[in-house]
């Protein structure tokens, strides 16, 4: 594919770029610049996105997917999970993720957080973030920001089935704002930040 024409409809739109022309991915995207902020109903791209991430700047791309289990707190025998989202407002909560991200590390690359909506299978990906960065472990600490403030942050919630039932998922907990979520940082990180912003003024 080489023009936005070929897309599907959910990512056409004043606010989505090119930079995922070449392909068929089954999102709905609100902006895809070096954020890429998206719910689905459909797989997650996940190789799609790692390819997105990359940047010449950058010698590091973190990809986490979150796969559905066979086991929840207290339930040893679950066989799907379905997912339900405030859809008006998720999207909207990743994109505050994502700038409170780039406080914490504004050197990181390009961010992805997808997230997939339905019913899903034992080993389907429910859930993507992916993060590129100039070194690893600013990589490494950025996503694992970017999943736990996902966590706390976004208006998803998580029914779970299992043989001969299905309720909503025991781990329900208030919603916390992203700038309230706690993250680690490693020295290594913050003198990498440090020095490539003094790079840059």
């Amino acid at each position: 594919m080489n023009n936005s024409s070929k897309l599907p409809s959910s990512l056409v739109g004043n606010q989505v770029s090119l930079a995922l022309a070449h392909y068929d991915v089954p999102v709905q995207a609100t902006s895809i610049d070096n954020n890429w902020c998206a719910i689905s109903n459909e797989p997650l791209p996940i190789q799609e996105a790692y390819e997105w991430a990359i940047l010449p700047q950058c010698g590091a791309v973190v990809v986490f997917s979150g796969i559905v289990r066979d086991h929840a707190d207290g339930r040893d025998d679950v066989t799907a999970l379905t997912y339900e989202a405030f859809e008006a407002e998720v999207v909207k909560k990743f994109d505050d993720i994502v700038t409170e991200l780039r406080k914490r590390w504004s050197a990181v690359g390009r961010v992805a957080l997808l997230h997939r909506l339905g019913t899903l299978s034992l080993g389907e990906s429910s859930v993507l973030t992916v993060v590129s960065a100039p070194h690893r472990d600013m990589a490494f600490e950025a996503a694992r920001f970017a999943i736990d403030a996902l966590k706390e942050s976004a208006p998803i919630w998580k029914k779970e089935h299992w043989t001969g039932g299905s309720d909503w998922g025991t781990g329900a907990h208030d919603v916390v704002a992203p700038e309230n979520v706690k993250s680690q940082h490693s020295t290594n990180s913050a003198i990498a930040t440090d020095a490539i912003e003094n790079t840059n003024r």
